[in-house]
């Protein structure tokens, strides 16, 4: 229901993508939160705490779950669909994290992917816990990508109750079912064919992968800002799903709702919803995320039409931080 790209332009120039494909529409704000929120994991007496060392913009899921940001660092994390998630058993004594802040967690304690993954691979720090999605009848099953300025990238699955983690480079291009590992073997199959030749082009999600990573690696590498930022969001675009397209018999197949492409190199974090003629940014050098701010809030939902495009840096208002969904 999502696709995430990573752009390795020339120089320093990385970019990530990605696409928020759901079912019905999710609420989305965006969210700026300072350095030294106190955070708990929203999953029960055991719940894993700790306090944010980095500030961030996030897009939020119905006010309930970090599903995409950027810290001040530069670290990216994007939390898409996984129908074949299995999380951990919830007896085995490691202090629990609500799916719904697994994000914000590496969001808020890591600069780089490499810390990230040492951390969680050296001495398995937590685990996940699922939370219902919100006025659905189901469980919240998702897998988490990871991406920072030096280009490097991290996905993270959890796969029959166990933690599993592609890490490197090349990891540019991801979506949603089937898992990651078969994910890369579809790609190795249409790599032998040849995006000139042909592509697939439906809304499935292995089709949506294979048109991404032909194509995030087909457009210029470039070091230049404009071009690199145009081409990659010709890119998400690519793989989007119209609006209003549901496909009988394939829930996993949804409209796409927005899009978001962060600018690593100069902290650069755009929004594009479908409903908007117009794209937004933030420009994370001109927020001041010290301990002493409050958590601020740019409501997209009341009123979407006062929302211009451009910087919007300026427009977020004071709020309370939203509650992570329990998974208690």
């Amino acid at each position: 229901m999502c696709t995430r790209v990573v752009y390795l332009g020339e120089g320093d120039r990385v970019l990530t993508a990605r696409s928020m494909d759901w079912n019905a529409d999710m609420g989305t704000n965006m969210w700026l939160f300072p350095r030294g929120m106190v955070r708990n994991g929203a999953a029960g007496a055991n719940s894993l705490t700790w306090t944010s060392r980095y500030g961030s913009v996030v897009s939020a899921a119905y006010d309930v779950a970090t599903t995409d940001g950027m810290n001040e660092k530069g670290l990216v994390a994007s939390g898409l669909w996984l129908a074949e998630s299995e999380y951990p058993a919830t007896d085995d004594g490691r202090p629990r994290l609500s799916v719904a802040a697994w994000a914000q967690y590496f969001l808020d304690t890591f600069a780089t992917v490499t810390e990230a993954v040492d951390a969680v691979s050296a001495d398995d720090t937590f685990a996940i816990a699922t939370s219902g999605v919100p006025g659905q009848d189901r469980d919240t099953t998702m897998h988490l990508a990871l991406s920072d300025p030096t280009g490097d990238s991290a996905i993270l699955e959890y796969l029959g109750g166990k933690l599993t983690v592609h890490h490197g480079r090349s990891y540019q291009v991801m979506t949603n079912s089937p898992p990651y590992d078969q994910q890369l073997a579809i790609n190795t199959y249409w790599d032998e064919i040849g995006g000139t030749v042909m592509l697939p082009g439906t809304n499935r999600a292995a089709d949506r992968y294979v048109r991404a990573g032909f194509y995030v690696n087909a457009i210029p590498q470039v070091e230049d800002r404009t071009i690199a930022t145009a081409a990659v969001f010709g890119v998400i675009r690519n793989a989007s799903v119209p609006y209003g397209i549901t496909t009988p018999g394939q829930p996993n197949i949804s409209s796409t709702r927005w899009r978001t492409v962060a600018d690593h190199k100069d902290g650069r974090y755009f929004f594009d919803s479908v409903l908007s003629p117009s794209v937004i940014w933030v420009d994370l050098p001109k927020i001041d995320f010290s301990e002493s701010m409050p958590t601020r809030k740019l409501d997209l939902t009341t009123n979407p039409s006062e929302i211009h495009g451009g910087d919007v840096s300026t427009l977020f208002e004071p709020a309370e931080p939203f509650a992570f969904a329990n998974a208690g």
